[in-house]
């Protein structure tokens, strides 16, 4: 797992200095999953989903679950 400054979009690059580090310890990466990837994961308020065709499509909670958002979960847990 790698962990950056920003995303890989070349607007993201110009002009700035971004760093990228690998993840190594193991226990460390199942943290970095279970606490913060996990949470982006999960949202289906905020989230969009990159279909074959390359359409973007708006994440909406399915009928058996319940909203999610990550930047609401991160605000909550400061």
């Amino acid at each position: 797992m790698y962990c950056a400054s920003a995303d890989w979009l070349e607007r993201n690059l110009l002009r700035r200095v971004e760093t990228c580090f690998p993840i190594l310890d193991p226990e460390l990466v199942k943290r970095v999953y279970r606490e913060v990837l996990q949470n982006y994961l999960d949202d289906n308020l905020n989230a969009w989903e990159l279909d074959a065709e390359g359409i973007y499509h708006k994440r909406a909670p399915a009928h058996d679950e319940a909203p999610h958002s990550a930047q609401l979960a991160l605000m909550q847990g400061l």
